[in-house]
C-alpha cells in the first residue's frame, strides 16, 4: 500500500506541474543519465552539428513563405522547432541522397530540399500520399523534376524496406519523423540494420524526448548527439551510423 501510495503522490505531483508550467504543448518526460550511454558522440557528428547549427542561424525559406497552408508555420521556429536544422544539416553535409520517413504536410520535405545540391534528390516515405492531407505544403509541381519524390509505403513491416534497399544502401542523410507509439520507430531501426547499409549515413530521428521514444533512443548502439536544444523542443537526435 506504501508503494501505491507514493506513486499516487509522484502521479499528482507530476499532474500538478503539467497543469501549472506554461506552453502550448506540453508531455512528460524523463531526466536520464549521460554516463552510462551504449555510445558517445563520434568527432564527425560534433564536426557537422557546430556546423550544422551555425548554418541554421541564417536559413530562410522563401519557397515556403510563398506557399498556403492552414498548418501554423513552424518553419519560422528556431530553436524549438527542426526546420532550419534539417536544411543546415543537409547543406553541411552536402548529401546529394535523402530520404525522409513520414512525409505528413510536407514542410520537412521541402526544407530538407533547400539546399540539396544540383542532381540532389528526396525520396520521401509513408503509408498515407501527400494529397490526403488538408494542411499540405507540397504542390504537383514539386513532384515534375527528379528532385522530390514520394513513396507509398509501410517499411516497418517484413520486408517492407526490401524493394527499396539500392535507395537506402545510397542515402546520405535519413530523417525519421514516424508515429512514436513505441514499436514502429524501432522496427525502422531493425529494417536498416538488415541492410548493411554500405555507406556512412547520417540518420536524425524526431522527438528522442517523448516518453515512447526515450528507451529507443537510449538503445541504439551508434555513435549519436542530443540537439534537442538546437532543434524540436520535443527532441532531437542524430546517429552516425557506420562511425
Amino acid at each position: 500500500m506504501r508503494i501505491f501510495g507514493r506513486s499516487l503522490r509522484k502521479f499528482d505531483a507530476l499532474r500538478r506541474v503539467l497543469e501549472s508550467t506554461p506552453g502550448r504543448h506540453k508531455e512528460p518526460s524523463l531526466i536520464v543519465s549521460a554516463d552510462d550511454e551504449l555510445t558517445r558522440p563520434s568527432e564527425r557528428l560534433f564536426d557537422l552539428s557546430f556546423s550544422a547549427i551555425n548554418r541554421a542561424r541564417a536559413v530562410d525559406f522563401p519557397d515556403l513563405a510563398s506557399r498556403t497552408s492552414s498548418e501554423p508555420r513552424w518553419y519560422n521556429v528556431w530553436p524549438g522547432e527542426h526546420y532550419k536544422l534539417l536544411a543546415a544539416l543537409v547543406g553541411a553535409l552536402g548529401a546529394r541522397q535523402v530520404i525522409e520517413i513520414g512525409t505528413s504536410t510536407g514542410m520537412g520535405t521541402l526544407a530538407l530540399a533547400q539546399f540539396l545540391p544540383p542532381g540532389g534528390h528526396i525520396t520521401t516515405f509513408d503509408i498515407v500520399p501527400w494529397r490526403e492531407f488538408k494542411q499540405t505544403w507540397l504542390r504537383d509541381s514539386d513532384f515534375a523534376s527528379d528532385r522530390i519524390a514520394q513513396e507509398i509505403a509501410d517499411i516497418a513491416k517484413p520486408g517492407g524496406i526490401a524493394p527499396f534497399t539500392s535507395l537506402f544502401q545510397g542515402a546520405d542523410f535519413i530523417f525519421i519523423d514516424g508515429p512514436k507509439d513505441g514499436v514502429t520507430e524501432q522496427k525502422f531501426i531493425d529494417a536498416l540494420v538488415s541492410l548493411r547499409l554500405p555507406k556512412k549515413p547520417l540518420i536524425m530521428f524526431d522527438d528522442i524526448r517523448v516518453l515512447n521514444m526515450i528507451e529507443i533512443w537510449r538503445r541504439l548502439d551508434h555513435p549519436k548527439m542530443d540537439l534537442t536544444s538546437f532543434g524540436h523542443w520535443s527532441g532531437t537526435g542524430l546517429v552516425d551510423w557506420n562511425a
